[in-house]
This record gives structure tokens, C-alpha cells and sequence, in this order.
């Protein structure tokens, strides 16, 4: 299958990128939307005594940085969990954050409070994230953490951590993160790493694009 860094897509009257680095961008607006980066995921587990991997949050600092830097952006949204547990509010996790935050400091950034968020607590106050209830109205579109009826809108939302498996002879089978693209509502695939995912299944009306190694490509 071939693929490239980002697909064009028509939703809702408006022209939107999938990206190949599980985000989508708007270029109309020059808004980059992610849902569940879950940052302090892997530092939450460890406080807890599991053994499990170390650099998680700098490498997806880094394929943030990576992801402004290609796509002209004035607006980042987060489509809710942008902190995984209250562990994360403290320690490297912050140290982390406040430094990439520093690099970015011109950056308008929304958060859509999400399940995680309201038990993790908002982000410190010196990050300079605005934080929102869901939904939040955005053009045609409802950015929201969950799918949820908004009438008259197409939503956008993540929460679910949706994958697509793909089944070849024998028993292979690739999991891969997908976009799920239905006429009321778009899911995205979780930004962060360490964050598993949910099998969705092909059904009508449902448009499903992986993305997995540098592309992204429709499956479905």
C-alpha cells in the first residue's frame, strides 16, 4: 500500500488533513487538532512500581515540534486528555512540558477537557492552555473528547484510541491507528504513545484511514 504524509479529506464543507503522525490539521483555520496525548502515561505506571518504557513524553514533544514545524499552525487544540493522571503534574513530566512550552510560546492553545482531564486536574496555569468544556463550536464543527450528538454539526473528537486490523493469511494480523470518518463525526487516533488502542469494525458509511510509518492512507 502506498501512502503519503497526509490526505486531504472533505468533511462538513471544509477541506482537512489527516496526518500520517496521528493528527489532523485544518488549513483554513492553520489549527493542528490532537486528541489523547495522555502525557505522564508512562511516568503514572512507574510511580506505581510497573516497569515500563522511559521517554515517551520527550518523543512525542518531539513529533509535536516536528508536526508545528511542517504545518504552518496559529491554533493547537487538544481534543481532551492532555494529561494522563495527577503523577503527571510534577517531576520530569512538568519539566518537560514547561520547556517545550517555552519554545512555543507564541502558540494559541486550546484544551477540550476530556475523562482524564477532569481526574488529572487542568494543566498549571504556566503552560498558558485555555480549557474548555465539550463541545466546543468551531466553524461546522463540535470539538469535543467524546462522540455526542451535536446537531446541526459535524464532531470531532477522539477518547476512543480507534486501530484498524488488518488480517492476512494464517493468522498475521497489523494493528495500525486509523481515522474513523462518518457522516455526524470524525474520530482521531491517540497522539501519545503507550496509549493502546480500540478495534474498530468496517460498517457503512464509515471511511477508515490508517496511518502507520510516515503515511496515511485510506483502508476502508
Amino acid at each position: 500500500m502506498n501512502g503519503a504524509p497526509h490526505l486531504a479529506v472533505d468533511i462538513a464543507g471544509e477541506t482537512l488533513w489527516l496526518l500520517a503522525d496521528k493528527a489532523l490539521y485544518w488549513p483554513a483555520r492553520q489549527a493542528l487538532l490532537i486528541a489523547d496525548a495522555h502525557f505522564g502515561k508512562a511516568a503514572t505506571y512507574r510511580v506505581l512500581g510497573q516497569p515500563v518504557p522511559q521517554g515517551t513524553t520527550a518523543r512525542n514533544l518531539q513529533r509535536l515540534d516536528q508536526l508545528l514545524h511542517d504545518y504552518p499552525t496559529r491554533q493547537l487544540i487538544f481534543l481532551g486528555d492532555f494529561l494522563h493522571a495527577r503523577p503527571a503534574r510534577s517531576g520530569s513530566t512538568l519539566a518537560a512540558l514547561q520547556a517545550w512550552r517555552a519554545r512555543q510560546a507564541d502558540l494559541q492553545i486550546l484544551l477540550i477537557r476530556g475523562n482524564h482531564d477532569r481526574s488529572a486536574g487542568d494543566p498549571p496555569a504556566e503552560l498558558g492552555i485555555e480549557v474548555v468544556g465539550e463541545p466546543w463550536t468551531m466553524g461546522p464543527f463540535a470539538l469535543c473528547h467524546e462522540l455526542m450528538s451535536c446537531p446541526g454539526l459535524h464532531v470531532l473528537a477522539g477518547h476512543l484510541h480507534p486501530v484498524f486490523v488488518l488480517r492476512g493469511r494464517g493468522r498475521d494480523r497489523l494493528r495500525m491507528p486509523c481515522f474513523s470518518v462518518e457522516p455526524a463525526g470524525t474520530l482521531l487516533p491517540a497522539f501519545g504513545e503507550f496509549t493502546g488502542g480500540l478495534a474498530i469494525e468496517s460498517v457503512p458509511g464509515r471511511a477508515i484511514y490508517g496511518a502507520l510509518d510516515g503515511a496515511v492512507w485510506q483502508l476502508v
